[in-house]
């Protein structure tokens, strides 16, 4: 019988330490404003995960930087058989990628999925027990322990940098006076590379991070770090015939006409009793 219930209700952090603590077998569905993200346990341990439609492996070594578009393009035109164990094979095959290479690149795919999950305060979640992934899917066993841990630690993360960048959709980057000079002293990721390739005061920082598939804490992280480093500089989005002009300095307060609306009262926290009733269900399954 499937577990139904809300993260208002249960975190995701609860929902983890059950599934490890019981050593559940069975799927994970969480599904919020129509995005949609399941995983796959196995005795406790994460074997799969997947969000949306960018889940296939083409996909997931494409924003590693593990192939280029060249190399997934070819491959597509010579592939039968789709599925990602073949694509794999015939990738590695082709000298492409290795082995090594592919598994790395799903399993950081994983991680970003659910650790995307620790950042939802609600959503409908579905544990349906014994159900595995499909056959073609490529698995990697995973403890829940470190990412339970790290996970709680991205959440407190989140909350700091969301006091440094608050808005995404108003907030732009531009560049700073030399960024060629700090450039050449600083090792940038893959994914901080695409961040910069798309810096424009047209672009909002929501623009930028749909474009390269990064979710609030990813995008609002490299930010951060590029701001750190004098590379880029906050300005508001520039609308159609308007020039940018920059923000003051992280942490002054705008003087605004109008008051601050009030604030949104707490939403009121589950009972122990409801939790409780969870917890004893999830462990019947």
């Amino acid at each position: 019988m499937a577990l139904k219930g809300n993260l208002r209700d249960f975190t995701a952090t609860q929902l983890f330490n059950l599934i490890n603590l019981a050593r559940k077998t069975g799927a994970l569905t969480v599904t919020r404003d129509g995005a949609s993200a399941r995983m796959y346990f196995r005795e406790g341990k994460l074997i799969h995960a997947s969000m949306g439609s960018n889940g296939h492996l083409t996909d997931i070594l494409l924003r590693a930087g593990k192939i280029t578009p060249e190399q997934c393009r070819a491959v597509l035109s010579r592939a039968q058989v789709k599925t990602d164990k073949e694509l794999g094979l015939l990738l590695m095959s082709s000298g492409y990628t290795s082995q090594e290479e592919i598994l790395q690149a799903v399993r950081e795919h994983m991680l970003s999925v659910v650790y995307q999950l620790f950042t939802w305060t609600e959503g409908e979640f579905r544990f349906d027990p014994n159900v595995q992934p499909p056959e073609d899917a490529i698995t990697v066993r995973m403890d829940l322990e470190n990412i339970i841990l790290e996970g709680s630690r991205r959440m407190e993360e989140l909350e700091r940098l969301r006091d440094e960048l608050p808005d995404l959709d108003n907030l732009a980057l531009q560049f700073t006076q030399q960024p060629r000079s700090q450039l050449r002293r600083i090792h940038l990721t893959v994914e901080e590379w695409r961040v910069i390739s798309y810096i424009n005061p047209r672009n909002s920082l929501r623009q930028i991070a749909r474009t390269c598939g990064l979710d609030d804490f990813q995008i609002r992280r490299i930010v951060y770090g590029l701001l750190n480093a004098g590379l880029v500089e906050l300005v508001p989005v520039q609308r159609e015939g308007q020039v940018p002009r920059p923000l003051p300095p992280r942490g002054v307060t705008v003087g605004r006409e109008e008051p601050p609306l009030p604030p949104m009262p707490p939403p009121a926290r589950p009972t122990r009793s409801l939790v409780r009733r969870i917890i004893d269900r999830i462990l019947r399954l």
